[in-house]
């Protein structure tokens, strides 16, 4: 298990977690995961961290993530989860743990994309965070749908794809900052996966 990380400058322009070639996430900043596959998605971004992983999701949803289900990934013992009774506490959660600063990866599962004001607290949350610790955490909220949230960092959607050989996704980076929107095909286990660029969407 490895962490890529490049050389820091400021929050929003480096360290980063790099998954493949042109893929990488700024750290210390809220990103976005939508479509069917977003939770392995997350997944694949523990997998390349070190450290407990924060999963906030709501209690009252049917569901959930099992420990079990995440074995081809990460350890089940790295995973903490975290139920919230209310919507209002899956992102005070999720805002407490960033600043806090300790864990590498803060997951929320969310049940609607949040507003512009609340995406601002958790950059600066995360930002928070990383001063305090020297250490930068990510944070990633996993929205229904085409996804939607205003201010985060980039929005991805991960879909499966059919493939008779081996696991397959389709990855498409909807958004960034400093990048255009780009497709991938990602193949094999997380362990040695292949991207392969695919058109961009028309």
């Amino acid at each position: 298990m490895t962490t890529h990380l490049l050389g820091r400058k400021t929050h929003r322009d480096g360290p980063d977690l790099s998954l493949g070639p042109d893929i990488d996430l700024p750290l210390a900043r809220l990103h976005e995961a939508c479509g069917a596959a977003r939770r392995i998605f997350a997944l694949w971004l523990a997998y390349r961290l070190e450290g407990p992983v924060f999963w906030i999701s709501p209690r009252w949803l049917p569901e959930q993530l099992h420990p079990e289900g995440v074995v081809p990934f990460i350890e089940p013992e790295r995973l903490i989860l975290v139920k919230a009774d209310k919507p209002e506490d899956l992102l005070a959660c999720m805002e407490e743990s960033l600043r806090a600063g300790h864990v590498p990866l803060v997951v929320a599962d969310i049940p609607a994309p949040p507003s512009l004001t609340a995406v601002r607290r958790l950059h600066l949350a995360a930002e928070t965070g990383a001063e305090a610790t020297r250490a930068a955490p990510l944070g990633v909220i996993l929205t229904p749908g085409e996804g939607g949230a205003m201010g985060v960092e980039a929005r991805w959607r991960m879909e499966p794809r059919f493939d008779p050989d081996t696991p397959s996704w389709e990855l498409t980076r909807l958004r960034a900052r400093t990048a255009p929107v780009k497709r991938w095909k990602v193949s094999g286990l997380v362990q040695a996966p292949r991207f392969d660029p695919l058109p961009a969407p028309g």
